[in-house]
Order: C-alpha cells, then sequence, then structure tokens
C-alpha cells in the first residue's frame, strides 16, 4: 500500500493552501422544487463554475505546482478526453509550461477546442487505452516531459479531494455525499476528504449502468480491469487504478449504478429547475437519488456536480 502513495486528509488540506490562490471557491447550491420532488434537503457543489469547467482543474493545479522548476522545463504530457486535458493546459499555461494534450479523435468538439485554446500542442490519436497511451509515451522520449495522469496520480488525488473539504466545511451536517466514479480520482480525493472530517457522513459513489467497472470491482472485491463501456457520460469511461480501487475500497459506503433515461433525465431536471447546464457525467448523482428515493428521503445530501462542459448543440434532451 505505501508503494501507492495513498493520500491522507492532510495532504489534501495542503493541496487546498496550495490551490487556494488559483481555484475558484465554487457554490454551494439548493432548489426547493428539487427538495420537495425528492423529499430531500439537496445541495449541489457546483464544479460546472470551477475554472475550464470542470473539477479537473484542482487536481491538475496542484500537480502542476508540485513541480520543479526543471521538471516544468521539459513541458508536461498528459492523454484525455476532454476535462483533464483542458485543466492541465491552464494549469501549465499559468506556470509557463508547454503542455502536450493526447486527445482521441472522437473527443467532444467543445472539449478540443477548449484545449486548443488553452495553447496546449494536441495529438489525437485512435480511441483506445492503448493509442493513448503509446502517443504519450512517444512524446514523454521525444521532450522529457513529465506525465500528469487524469486520476492515478498522488497530487491530483489530492486535488479533487479539495472539492470534499469545501462542502463539508460549509454544510457540516450533511448525512450523505455522492460524487461520480470514472477513474476515481474525484471520488478518492472526497471520500478521504469527508471521511477524514466526519466518519458520520455516508461516501457514494454513482457509476453509469453502461460503464460499471467501479461497481463490479467494489463489489466483488477485486480489481476488473476489462471495460468496454457504453454511456453518454464521456467523462466516466475510464477504468479504476490500482491506487483508486484501494483508496474506494476503504472508503466509499456504496456505489450505485444509473440507467442512461435517469442520466438524461436528470440532467434536464437541473437545467429546468436551477437553470444551470451540467454534463451528463454531473448528473449521475441525482440519478441514484431518482432511482433510490427511499433510502435519501429525509436526508441532507451533497451532489457533486462534477462539470458543465456540454455541446449545446448536441444536447439529449
Amino acid at each position: 500500500m505505501n508503494d501507492l502513495k495513498i493520500p491522507v486528509t492532510a495532504d489534501i488540506a495542503s493541496a487546498y493552501e496550495k490551490i487556494k490562490p488559483y481555484v475558484h471557491k465554487t457554490p454551494v447550491l439548493s432548489s426547493s422544487l428539487l427538495n420537495k420532488m425528492f423529499s430531500a434537503e439537496l445541495y449541489f457543489k457546483c464544479e460546472n463554475f470551477q475554472k475550464v469547467g470542470a473539477f479537473k482543474f484542482r487536481g491538475a493545479a496542484n500537480a502542476v505546482l508540485s513541480l520543479s522548476e526543471e521538471e516544468l522545463s521539459r513541458g508536461l504530457v498528459t492523454h484525455s478526453s476532454g476535462n483533464h486535458a483542458a485543466a492541465l493546459s491552464l494549469a501549465a499555461k499559468m506556470r509557463g509550461a508547454k503542455a502536450y494534450i493526447v486527445m482521441p479523435s472522437n473527443s467532444p468538439e467543445v472539449k478540443k477546442r477548449a484545449v486548443a485554446g488553452y495553447g496546449a500542442e494536441i495529438r489525437y490519436c485512435e480511441p483506445n487505452l492503448r493509442a493513448r497511451e503509446d502517443t504519450a509515451n512517444e512524446i514523454i522520449k521525444e521532450t522529457g516531459a513529465a506525465f500528469i495522469h487524469a486520476y492515478d496520480n498522488f497530487n491530483v488525488i489530492c486535488g479533487q479531494g479539495t472539492t470534499g473539504l469545501e462542502l463539508v466545511w460549509e454544510y457540516p451536517d450533511l448525512d450523505i455525499v455522492i460524487g461520480p466514479v470514472g477513474g476515481g480520482g474525484l471520488m478518492s480525493g472526497i471520500s478521504i476528504a469527508v471521511k477524514g472530517l466526519s466518519s458520520d457522513i455516508k461516501v457514494y459513489g454513482a457509476e453509469p449502468l453502461g460503464a460499471d467497472d467501479a461497481y463490479r470491482s467494489l463489489k466483488s472485491g477485486r480489481h476488473i480491469t476489462h471495460h468496454k463501456p457504453d454511456t453518454i457520460a464521456d467523462g466516466l469511461l475510464t477504468t479504476l487504478s490500482k491506487r483508486t480501487f484501494t483508496i474506494l475500497s476503504e472508503n466509499l459506503d456504496d456505489i450505485f449504478t444509473v440507467t442512461e433515461e435517469s442520466i438524461i433525465e436528470c440532467m434536464r431536471l437541473i437545467w429546468e429547475r436551477m437553470k444551470i447546464i451540467v454534463e451528463p457525467s454531473s448528473a449521475v448523482t441525482l440519478a441514484v437519488i431518482a432511482e433510490n428515493p427511499a433510502l435519501f428521503r429525509n436526508r441532507k445530501v451533497g451532489l457533486v456536480l462534477s462539470g458543465g462542459n456540454v455541446d449545446l448543440g448536441n444536447l439529449p434532451f
């Protein structure tokens, strides 16, 4: 376990102080109509209002701010379908470093434009993990750039965990916190932060039924890596790493899967009732409540809205 470098709450608190001058302290919003609809008090942590439109900037900023000047001089590289790519591009620009971003050719256009807008050099590859990794390794050989993984990275996880610190500091009497699970970096950080602040708060993961590797891994107790995702939630297509599997196994109280229909309906509900657009990956949190209303009735629930980078010309509702 030690070789995996598992963060603790103090590491996340340290990350918070490091990134505080650079990130937004995102608002927590509520809706009386949604509260009435689900008979619960719902508190939405709006990371869709974070820089680059997603929580990913927290982790990228912490990772980049943790690098030496010598490391920065060789540049940074990652592979990502979108939000981490934009986040690392902006964080690199913030410190005057070159960013090389490997993106699958089928990445959403809105995310391609965002990465290019932050001045990163984009290299496109076939839409599979092997092609992404091979292309990133080629860049590392060419340039010596430092590789910053989207979620299997100690400093990235610590940065993402600051989301949970802010939420619980503002609402310490929450009963439950729910967040989306893709590669597990966000919920690894949040679960450590929340449990470190209050062991009484339940922490739940939310995952699309069509991309349920984390659900299967955590329910079986073994790390499942074979994965053929099929979901509208394009931010949740990745599999857990050994590190995030270990953290979530220890800290999540439960994980739920939700249908595509529920994801789309909840994305629409958030727009109609709160007047904010969120990604399908964000809507999985409300979808868990919609599909399991009795579990959340009369409870105070924090929901992490992880991002809002949506192609407005291609909304699913």
